[in-house]
């Protein structure tokens, strides 16, 4: 499974100006992370799509980090960063693998993936690079679809979803699948907190050890 760059380039406009779901779990969502920030923290958001969550965490860090596969994404971002005013941003386009090399290893405070780790090529992967990129003690904050566990037949319904050009490559997993590689990566003190997510939303915290 590969990222569908030209899908989120395509879709991006529309993105942008689609309600945020449960906004009231996103709150709380943001609510948590923002708790296990410091001053003058640095924390990069992977797949920060169109920057609502990097720029609603830059009041409580030192510098936030968006990365998107999509530069149609990265400049609705960058626009709505610029249009309210938010410097301690910075939006970077390219994929999240081995050719992504803007911080060195055990260089950020926090990493979010927040709707993200169900789209990844190699979930395990990802969540290796995670935890490389982390400082010791570093946290690291999921919110991931996960439809394994629901009786709707997801994945032949998102094949035809994917030949009629209307969803991109989409992993169907489990969330005890989810929170065992995030243990098997070596995070400790996992917990998921109830943010009144939709039933297939798994959202987990973790921190690097020290």
């Amino acid at each position: 499974m590969t990222v569908d760059v030209d899908f989120w380039n395509g879709i991006a406009e529309k993105y942008a100006a689609q309600p945020v779901e449960r906004p009231d779990a996103f709150d709380r969502k943001i609510e948590i992370t923002r708790a296990l920030m410091k001053p003058g923290c640095e924390v990069l958001d992977v797949g920060c799509g169109t920057g609502s969550l990097a720029l609603r965490l830059a009041p409580s860090a030192g510098r936030v980090h968006g990365l998107d596969c999509s530069k149609e994404m990265a400049r609705i971002a960058n626009k709505k960063a610029a249009d309210q005013g938010v410097e301690n941003v910075e939006f970077h386009v390219g994929p999240f693998d081995e050719s992504f090399s803007v911080f060195a290893d055990g260089s950020l405070d926090g990493i979010c993936a927040y709707s993200i780790l169900h789209l990844v090529e190699d979930r395990s992967a990802a969540l290796r690079q995670i935890f490389r990129l982390l400082k010791p003690g570093g946290f690291f904050v999921s919110s991931t679809v996960c439809l394994g566990d629901s009786w709707v037949p997801y994945r032949p319904l998102l094949t035809v979803m994917r030949w009629l050009g209307k969803a991109p490559p989409v992993s169907v997993f489990p969330r005890n699948a989810l929170e065992a590689d995030i243990r098997a990566t070596g995070f400790v003190d996992v917990s998921a907190p109830d943010v009144g997510a939709q039933p297939t939303v798994a959202f987990y915290v973790g921190r690097k050890p020290n």
